[in-house]
């Protein structure tokens, strides 16, 4: 009789706690979902200039691409981690697939250019400092922009050349292909190519076929964008609004619909009004996870792809944590010297200046 009065007692102990478990795990997700997105503090115009340094000199349309995808930095890790698994898919194959997942329209723009996308995974403080500062503080971005350009061309080391165009429209400098399906992103080292050197981005590392040892200025190869000009996302739908347009997808202001960065009401151009997503070509809400990175659980993306690396975000928008020097940010490795994985096929470059 003992030991039935006691079985009963169990049982109806552990009945207690399966009866108020749900509600518990229910309180627990509601915090979860209820955390808010990363905050920091607005950049001075200095810092601003240190930030855009490693992009100021692209060519417009994939410093846009680079901007819009900045604030998104969990697609932009979810990319490159796909990227790295499909190493395969080349051409239009690739496009296909690309245009079948989930993310930002600039996310998969920037598989057009693997090494560009493999750099912001690896610099993911940087990326996401970079998001930060275009959500809240877009014009001066801009500006920031402008400013490194004018110093470059100061410095003798930005012009017109068989690989660029470089001219300069209503005091704005503005950078374009010299051909129309080859696109070549610049090597240069962010620190020294502006004249006076400026100080390196904190734990800000150079990626293969991105970076040139001293001050000047080279080219390496050429990307081809021509398998991705059928998608809605590809090179041809990307420009930028150098006086207060911003980022610009078909023709319109481009607005980020990632909940990643708080808009902290800091002055900036119409591009970012809360939400919604301008220019179409846009599938799904495009964030993983609801408002923001909530702790170990990172983001869960297609195709297997899981990560913690999230959950080192501090108040300032950057993820901490990240895995030794020479390495993607969190166990990618690099995609070979240049970081090519296919696309529209490759070109010879210019060499250095």
């Amino acid at each position: 009789m003992k030991f039935i009065k006691q079985s009963l007692s169990l049982f109806l102990s552990c009945c207690l706690v399966l009866a108020t478990a749900p509600g518990g795990f229910a309180e627990q997700a509601d915090q979860s979902a209820a955390q808010p997105p990363v905050q920091s503090a607005q950049k001075t115009p200095e810092q601003l200039q240190q930030l855009v340094a490693p992009i100021a000199l692209y060519p417009d349309a994939l410093v846009a691409q680079i901007l819009a995808a900045s604030t998104y930095p969990d697609q932009v890790v979810e990319a490159d981690r796909w990227m790295e698994k499909h190493k395969d898919f080349k051409g239009e194959k690739l496009g296909k697939e690309v245009d079948k997942q989930p993310w930002d329209p600039s996310v998969k723009a920037l598989t057009e250019f693997p090494s560009v996308l493999a750099n912001m995974d690896k610099n993911l403080e940087w990326t996401s400092s970079l998001g930060d500062a275009y959500v809240n503080q877009q014009q001066q971005v801009e500006d920031a922009v402008q400013v490194m350009r004018q110093r470059a061309e100061q410095a003798g080391n930005l012009k017109s050349n068989s690989q660029e165009n470089v001219t300069t429209q209503d005091q704005k400098i503005v950078i374009e292909p010299a051909e129309p399906d080859v696109v070549y992103v610049p090597e240069y080292d962010p620190w020294l190519v502006y004249g006076a050197p400026i100080g390196i981005w904190p734990d800000w590392y150079w990626y293969p076929g991105l970076y040139l040892t001293g001050p000047g200025f080279g080219w390496g190869l050429g990307f081809g964008i021509g398998f991705f000009g059928g998608f809605g996302w590809g090179w041809g739908h990307w420009g930028f609004g150098w006086h207060g347009g911003g980022v610009m997808f078909n023709h319109d202001d481009w607005v980020s619909h990632s909940r990643v960065f708080a808009n902290r009401g800091f002055t900036h151009s119409p591009g970012f009004h809360g939400g919604g997503f301008h220019g179409g070509g846009f599938h799904g809400g495009g964030f993983h996870g609801g408002g923001g990175f909530h702790g170990a659980a990172g983001f869960h993306g297609g195709d297997g792809l899981h990560s913690g690396a999230f959950s080192g975000f501090n108040h300032g928008g950057i993820a901490r944590g990240f895995s030794s020097r020479g390495q993607a940010s969190f166990g990618g490795g690099f995609h070979g010297s240049g970081g090519f994985h296919g696309g529209g096929g490759f070109h010879g470059g210019g060499g250095r200046r």
